[in-house]
């Protein structure tokens, strides 16, 4: 067994292939995982020792806030699954939002098969139960076989899956993506009690509030803060679950990518704030240095780590907690219930998750990730099938007698234990048989450079190569935009620097940007546009460009002619299937040789790693 954390190769591929929060939000949700199975432990240890009852006081324990003659009353058990759970599926939400804006999901693209394969994997499931328990008081379980906990998935693929699993990791947190969004939908609209009108019409004015604070630009958090507190408040009198309320709110608090504007700023006010350390200067530093980050961002880094570290135990302590004595575990091991549940968690979630993957990429819909096997899908698919958190709320909300909720919760225990191994034994057949081993990104450069196509500064034959893919709209690229003149100044005919172009669908002036570079090139002048560009990163209109051509001393009829010609918009996407194929998703990327390079992209740093690679050949 092995982890993408525990070995160097794992670790290294692991930074390079993900954003640094979608890293932190993997490592996070991950960790919990230990944290889980211990809380879960404990209850049931708990649960089945001589002092059991006070674990059935403890969560029956009244807990009341009031404010005047108003005010909520609810037991414990009702505090966290109502109240504590809230923030929990809030914080799904605010990263469902952001992925989908700034993050992996700005490609559609990338969504179909995931969302394919979430959707036959919530209905093969449910199909599955109901075929055990088609009517009475069981039947009303079947949503507790739809939903997937990410933290015990993640955390449990860490230990039983390939090496390197980066790319399978994105598509199943896509995949639960869906899953969390129809789970909760399932929870806010099936298993609500009597609705209260007027509570449904604040909620929805809450929400409205929502879209306009979001429509504004609002950017401080405290008012989103407070409007979701009095959303929870409407729903939870409503007589619907409130975590629709968490989720929905979530959805609604944007998330935007860094504004120049904003972070020069930011930087202008910390300098202001070095020279001159007062009060005042001090409260306009971090006042613009707040603004500069979203606030989906913000409250995601605030909750995300409680909400997996405090929250999600906590909820486990309080629900997995089933006396198995005095017949107990041998009447749910006799009952339709409990096999209902761990048949389709178990082999319902893997089927279905596998059957959509495998007939959107044979229907032509999509395609998998680039690295991820169908292999990989069966074995993703089976360790889906722990649903633990999800299916425990719907448990306690589907069933009022106790011993059928005993029953079901040693359902979803025991196919926690069932998924996982199964998973284990998925991972090892798609290795053994099927070749499908590490789900990462390819790491290699693809094609080799070419001196006849390529922009290379330094000698053809030079011993060291470094290939920087950019993107002319990218901050990041801009930072970095200098470091290939101080290696050639270190390295000097030892090195050949080239670039290639990857703009990124996020950046809309960043494709006209690389052509007008490729028709300055036409005229011998790519590296003077490929600085002016760089140098005047937020100005990239037509007539920008323009600008610089004459700035350049360039034939303009020609410039304007070059922007227009498809064999320089074959050689972008040139670039770009170029990066595909070596397994580039961001800029700025850079292969030291052959490889790509993983760590910080300071001189220093990629001195460094070109001076390691010395026993390299050079490409081409």
């Amino acid at each position: 067994m092995s982890t993408d954390q525990s070995t160097g190769r794992g670790s290294a591929t692991f930074e390079a292939q993900t954003s640094r929060s979608l890293r932190d939000f993997i490592r996070t949700e991950s960790g919990s995982a230990g944290m889980l199975v211990v809380a879960a432990l404990v209850a049931l240890v708990w649960a089945n020792s001589p002092w059991s009852q006070s674990y059935v006081d403890l969560w029956h324990t009244e807990l009341s806030v009031r404010l005047g003659d108003g005010g909520l009353s609810m037991d414990l058990h009702h505090w966290v699954n109502d109240g504590l759970m809230v923030v929990f599926f809030f914080v799904i939400g605010l990263e469902v939002r952001k992925e989908f804006a700034i993050g992996e999901l700005t490609d559609r693209s990338r969504v179909v098969v995931p969302l394919v394969a979430g959707v036959t994997g919530m209905l093969v499931p449910a199909g599955l139960f109901l075929a055990l328990n088609p009517s009475g008081p069981e039947a009303a379980g079947w949503g507790a076989v739809i939903g997937t906990d990410t933290a015990f998935l993640l955390g449990v693929m860490a230990l039983v899956g390939p090496a390197v699993s980066t790319q399978l990791r994105i598509f199943l947190l896509t995949l639960t993506v869906i899953d969390d969004i129809v789970a909760v939908s399932v929870i806010g609209v099936v298993y609500s009690d009597d609705l209260s009108l007027g509570a449904l019409a604040l909620a929805a004015a809450c929400l409205l509030v929502l879209v306009v604070l979001d429509r504004a630009g609002v950017w401080q958090a405290a008012p989103y803060v407070v409007v979701v507190l009095v959303l929870w408040i409407a729903t939870v009198e409503s007589g619907v679950h409130a975590s629709i309320a968490g989720m929905l709110s979530g959805l609604l608090v944007p998330a935007l990518d860094p504004r120049r504007a904003d972070v020069e700023d930011a930087a202008r006010s910390f300098r202001a704030f070095r020279q001159s350390p007062m009060p005042g200067v001090q409260r306009a530093a971090r006042r613009s240095l707040t603004r500069a980050i979203s606030v989906n961002e913000r409250l995601q880094e605030a909750l995300h780590t409680p909400t997996s570290h405090v929250v999600v135990p906590v909820f486990a302590l309080a629900n997995a907690g089933v006396d198995l004595r005095d017949g107990v575990l041998g009447d749910a091991l006799a009952s339709r219930l409990m096999w209902g549940i761990v048949l389709g968690l178990v082999v319902g979630k893997a089927l279905g998750i596998f059957l959509g993957a495998f007939a959107s990429v044979r229907l032509g819909w999509g395609r998998l990730p680039q690295g991820v096997g169908l292999g990989h899908t069966l074995a993703g698919g089976a360790l889906s099938g722990i649903g633990f958190t999800v299916s425990l709320l719907i448990i306690s909300l589907a069933f009022d007698s106790t011993r059928l909720q005993d029953q079901a919760r040693v359902g979803v225990l025991l196919a926690a234990v069932l998924a996982s191994l199964a998973g284990w034994l998925a991972f090892r057949f798609a290795a053994r048989f099927l070749g499908q081993r590490d789900a990462a990104l390819p790491t290699l450069l693809s094609p080799p450079v070419d001196p006849a196509r390529d922009h290379v500064v330094g000698p053809d034959d030079a011993e060291l190569t470094l290939v920087e893919y950019l993107d002319y709209e990218c901050p990041f690229c801009a930072r970095v935009s200098g470091v290939g003149d101080e290696l050639r100044a270190h390295f000097g005919d030892r090195l050949r620097y080239v670039t290639r172009h990857l703009p990124l669908p996020v950046h809309p002036h960043a494709e006209l940007a690389a052509l007008a570079a490729e028709a300055a090139a036409r005229q011998d002048r790519f590296r003077e546009m490929h600085a002016m560009l760089f140098t005047h990163q937020d100005q990239l209109e037509l007539e920008d460009l323009v600008g610089y051509a004459a700035d350049l001393d360039l034939d303009l009829e020609q410039f304007m002619r070059d922007l227009d010609d498809d064999e320089l918009s074959r050689h972008v996407e040139h670039d770009v299937a170029s990066a595909e194929a070596s397994g580039v998703r961001g800029t700025p990327t850079f292969f030291v040789g052959a490889t790509r390079h993983v760590g910080p992209h300071d001189a220093r740093t990629l001195i460094a790693a070109l001076e390691a690679s010395t026993q390299s050949r050079p490409i081409g």
